[in-house]
């Protein structure tokens, strides 16, 4: 059972997990070297625990301790509870959803692992804004997709922006990271996967008429660049979602990378 502490000083140390929340270079590093991460709001901090992460701490406003009661039952660790401004003060905006909880990291699972019983991955280059990272979680988990692969230089999807606006999806689909950027999507190819390259190019084959095979990967470029010409030429197809002509003709030639990432899982889905 939990155990209760008011807390009345933004300064108090037992509250470190929780610092300065929009710094992102001082979250990163701090998060790595404690091995932690952040989960806020009632319906996120129930999915994070009921995916195995261990409580490290819970932070929130006392008119949270009755709706969140049955988890506050079920986990040994210490619930800081402190007014509005003292929230305000340690994490450095105002906290509306009220409830923040700290949660130690799994062991991220290896590549072969986790697509393992996939039959439609995503895989992502290079996404390192975190809110995209996070809508493109919620949109796989929503549409039936099977895993999802991030390069290394992928934006965390256990970020706090990245697990508020997934809204918990990132708990809900299994992810790995690449080792090898290069490599890495040799040995998708030799799990039996067809690679398809997502690009705005509308000379591309329609990704409703691509082959997809048995098993089919589809490769997300970054917000900015899309996908590096090394990714293009490594896949076995390149695949576009074909833009209306008076779309084209107003200068409008692309979605961004989320509305794009929802109708491809859609249509993946499907076939």
């Amino acid at each position: 059972m939990a155990s209760f502490v008011t807390v009345t000083s933004p300064a108090d140390p037992r509250l470190a997990d929780y610092t300065r929340l929009r710094d992102v270079n001082l979250r990163k590093s701090l998060e790595a070297e404690h091995g932690l991460f952040l989960a806020e709001g009632e319906k996120v901090i129930r999915r994070a625990i009921a995916a195995g992460h261990p409580v490290r701490s819970l932070l929130m406003a006392s008119r949270w301790t009755g709706p969140l009661s049955d988890v506050l039952d079920s986990v040994d660790a210490p619930v800081y509870v402190a007014d509005d401004a003292t929230l305000e003060g340690v994490t450095g905006f105002p906290v509306h959803r009220g409830a923040l909880a700290s949660l130690e990291r799994l062991p991220l699972p290896s590549l072969g692992a986790v697509v393992k019983d996939a039959r439609r991955i995503l895989v992502l280059e290079d996404l390192v804004d975190h809110a995209n990272v996070g809508s493109i979680f919620r949109c796989a988990a929503a549409l039936g997709i099977g895993a999802i692969v991030l390069s290394p230089r992928c934006a965390d999807p256990l970020y706090r922006r990245a697990v508020k606006v997934s809204m918990g999806a990132v708990f809900a689909i299994p992810y790995a990271r690449m080792a090898d950027r290069r490599g890495d999507l040799g040995e998708l190819r030799a799990a039996g996967f067809t690679l398809l390259a997502l690009t705005p190019d509308q000379g591309a084959t329609p990704l409703d008429k691509a082959p997809l095979g048995d098993r089919a990967a589809l490769l997300l470029g970054s917000e900015g660049d899309g996908l590096t010409s090394h990714w293009l030429d490594e896949a076995d197809e390149r695949v576009c979602i074909p833009m209306s002509p008076g779309a084209l003709t107003a200068g409008v030639d692309s979605l961004n990378v989320t509305a794009a990432a929802a109708i491809a899982c859609h249509a993946l889905s499907r076939a």
